[in-house]
């Protein structure tokens, strides 16, 4: 597998990223390829990337896992996440993929865990160049994902909120939180949080994913594939999240609730996720030939 760092730009940001392609391909070989989310004030160079990105380079798809501005390398001012400006980094970072010599355009698909799936979502939901799109421990409704992830300290989050806009209106500058204030990420699972992970965000952070419904595009993917994976047990994202998208998508899109894992089910490699997700690719987005389901779903039709 050849791997290259490369750079893209992104409303006047230089975003740092690298693209793998898979051993074998001729020079002027077009395969299909995947952009790979990173999580939560994450990087590119963290488990629930990399795992999917071999995966998938192993299995034959060209990738690009990048940072979000404000993440990792990438310019931006850190810690700043503001949902709508991560779906224009993935729009900026598909523009840039389509012109690689190995690529072929009208094939590229977005892939994405926990907040990386809201947004893969959100840029399927809205961008037409979106060939298919994988969402693992997603959601699609901030407002009730942080009602859920908070439980009885909602409250405090929701006041958290109120508190952030007041100092802004007063000082003009964000007020600066924990990540976990945020997310709430128990003990056992923090050590999937990358080091050098943003630990400290401004609010507007968690305003801004608070207002971000990717669910409400989700509908709008079809007749492209969806495959949709949580567990049932998430102890950070409440799974009731993707299973709102996924009443909320057409078909062809699949959901798969998993027992024996939890939020971080790619890093974890899962052996059941990985079969699971290696049946849908050979059926509705594969390296070559025809996509077997969404023939048969037409046929049935």
């Amino acid at each position: 597998m050849a791997e290259q760092d490369i750079t893209f730009t992104s409303e006047g940001l230089t975003l740092t990223g690298t693209v793998s392609v898979p051993d074998g391909i001729g020079a002027h070989e077009k395969r299909p390829a995947f952009i790979v989310l990173h999580g939560f004030g994450s990087t590119r160079h963290a488990g629930n990337v990399i795992t999917p990105c071999n995966m998938l380079n192993k299995l034959g798809y060209v990738t690009l896992r990048f940072d979000f501005r404000g993440c990792g390398t990438s310019e931006g001012p850190k810690g700043r996440l503001i949902c709508m400006e991560q779906v224009e980094d993935t729009k900026n970072g598909l523009s840039f993929l389509q012109n690689h010599p190995n690529v072929d355009p009208a094939r590229i698909a977005v892939a994405g865990s926990s907040f990386g799936a809201a947004v893969a979502v959100y840029t399927a939901g809205t961008d037409k160049r979106v060939a298919a799109c994988i969402s693992a421990s997603g959601w699609g409704n901030g407002a009730l994902k942080f009602e859920g992830q908070h439980g009885d300290n909602y409250p405090n989050f929701l006041k958290m909120l109120e508190e952030g806009r007041a100092y802004k209106a007063k000082h003009g500058t964000s007020m600066i939180v924990s990540r976990y204030d945020i997310v709430p990420i128990p003990e056992k699972l923090r050590g999937h949080v990358l080091k050098g992970s943003i630990m400290d965000m401004p609010v507007d952070t968690a305003q801004s994913m608070f207002d971000f419904t990717a669910e409400n595009v989700i509908a709008d993917i079809a007749p492209r594939p969806t495959l949709l994976l949580h567990s049932a047990v998430d102890s950070v994202t409440p799974p009731g999240q993707t299973v709102r998208m996924y009443e909320r998508s057409q078909a062809p899109t699949e959901m798969h609730l998993f027992s024996g894992t939890d939020h971080f089910m790619f890093a974890e490699k899962n052996q059941r996720v990985h079969e699971v997700v290696t049946a849908w690719l050979r059926d509705f987005f594969p390296v070559s030939g025809e996509a077997a389901g969404i023939k048969a779903m037409a046929e049935h039709h």
